[in-house]
């Protein structure tokens, strides 16, 4: 950690913009809010912003940062063989929480899992699979934390923008089964 994120002080400006860029986001579309109505949202000068994150989109990713984390933590909350009949129960939470930040979510998570945000949370989720399915002694490692990342970032994506029709609970069913059969398809 650089000496910058580990100021409090730093952390807390940091908090109130990405407060603010929800905040600003819950009235219009990320694509109509400017710098100025953000900063004097969150109390911040302009410049201050800048010292922080480079644009708009910067500070969105990292807003939406934290439903990365929670959904690669609502993916791996299960110990023992995971029963594909009940999804974890973070798994479902982190779909009703997606609800009330829908739209940026939509504009940093394109169809399919690209943009900003869907490259972020393939690589996270990738990266922790990949881990611990080298410590279990897993087959094929790495093509399985491919397939992973890239099924949950697109059905969350696609969800997100229609393609799929479900409920919060509904789409963690439906994902949690496909994650469970990806991990115990066969490998040559």
């Amino acid at each position: 950690m650089t000496g910058a994120q580990a100021d409090p002080r730093a952390a807390r400006t940091r908090a109130r913009l990405r407060q603010a860029l929800l905040e600003e986001c819950a009235d219009r579309p990320l694509a109509e809010v400017s710098v100025a109505a953000l900063v004097r949202r969150a109390g911040v000068g302009r410049a201050t912003f800048y010292v922080h994150y480079a644009d708009l989109e910067a500070l969105a990713v990292d807003a939406c940062a934290d439903v990365v984390r929670e959904a690669v933590d609502a993916l791996h909350a299960w110990r023992g063989k995971p029963d594909p009949a009940v999804p974890p129960p973070a798994l479902a939470d982190f779909f009703r929480r997606l609800a009330p930040h829908a739209g940026l979510y939509r504009e940093l998570l394109g169809p399919g899992g690209g943009g900003p945000l869907g490259r972020v949370l393939h690589q996270d989720l990738r990266a922790r699979s990949l881990t611990e399915r080298t410590l279990a002694g897993a087959p094929e490692p790495g093509l399985v934390a491919s397939a992973v990342a890239a099924t949950f970032a697109g059905v969350v994506a696609d969800w997100l923008h229609g393609l799929i029709e479900a409920t919060p609970d509904g789409i963690a069913l439906r994902v949690w089964r496909l994650l469970v059969n990806l991990h115990r398809t066969p490998l040559p």
